[in-house]
């Protein structure tokens, strides 16, 4: 559990020095609810497109085994939450105003997410609601093509496409305009909500350099020593606050901070697994001799 808390860090450490523009504080944004209407079947529309993509393409990655309807309600239940993988395809689309309407536009890159990406994850999760098992047992059972997924889902299953969106009015603020994310940006986002979901790893974020100085207690050495491994463990915090405090004066170069500390690291979560292993062999050995002396006096 310690290693895995310490792989957690690291990680959050490395997010934090890396030059992103988002690390910074930002307003997050929020969902503009009066505009659900304009673009409620649209969102209807793409998501069905999504669903049957993601479920081709797991499909495709497990193959020769059949995808299992526990996977397929898995993608259901996440492709509108922004905090799974399976929602991403909402970063990409922009809310565009043509006229007196609202228009969904996929853009080529993922985009900051801002009020528009909440409004469109609010329209989702409106859209398919407590009709996730639903959507996901057609999928496992009748393996539709787009088309039929997209009027079961729309028209059948919802309301989402049943009337005309009405007019979006004229004194209606405009949204903000879409701004992509860099690659690296991108790339380590999807790293955190891969690890999100592992034991001792919740609520993960990036950190930027100063939300780390101002953490309290963060590089304080006077806190009171437990045992060898624990202090070799506990040292790791404050020997990196002394890196980013010697960073301001220096000038050292932080890809070699980096590197030393992920190697430091490194040391520090192979001894607590050699340690693990040694103490797994000696209880095995030792449940062998056990067995070994029950089964005598058996036979005697």
């Amino acid at each position: 559990m310690k290693g895995v808390l310490w792989v957690v860090v690291v990680s959050m450490v490395v997010a934090a020095w890396m030059p992103f523009s988002h690390c910074s504080k930002k307003p997050v944004g929020v969902a503009r609810k009066e505009d659900i209407q304009y673009i409620k079947c649209q969102v209807c529309e793409k998501l069905a497109k999504e669903l049957y993509q993601q479920v081709q393409n797991k499909q495709a990655e497990i193959a020769p085994k059949k995808i299992s309807e526990y996977q397929i309600i898995e993608i259901a239940e996440n492709v509108c939450n922004l905090k799974k993988a399976e929602a991403d395809w909402i970063l990409r689309i922009d809310i565009v105003e043509k006229e007196d309407r609202l228009e969904l536009v996929e853009q080529d890159s993922e985009g900051q997410c801002n009020s528009e990406c909440k409004t469109i994850e609010r329209a989702c999760q409106e859209v398919i609601g407590y009709s996730d098992t639903d959507v996901a047992e057609y999928l496992y059972s009748s393996k539709p093509d787009i088309d039929s997924l997209r009027n079961y889902l729309c028209k059948d299953l919802t309301n989402a496409c049943s009337t005309k969106p009405p007019p979006v009015p004229k004194d209606r603020a405009p949204g903000e305009p879409f701004v992509a994310k860099s690659s690296k940006e991108a790339e380590m986002e999807k790293l955190l909500k891969s690890m999100e979901g592992m034991p001792g790893a919740p609520g993960m974020k990036m950190y930027s350099r100063d939300d780390l100085m101002n953490m309290k207690n963060f590089g304080d050495e006077d806190g009171d020593d437990e045992d060898e491994d624990d202090n070799e463990e506990a040292s790791f915090p404050s020997k990196l606050g002394k890196v980013l405090r010697a960073k301001e004066s220096e000038k050292r170069d932080w890809k070699q901070v980096i590197k030393k500390g992920i190697e430091d690291t490194s040391m520090t979560l192979k001894k607590h697994a050699n340690k693990v292993s040694n103490h797994i062999r000696q209880w095995w050995r030792g449940k062998k001799i056990t067995n070994s002396k029950k089964g005598g006096k058996t036979e005697l």
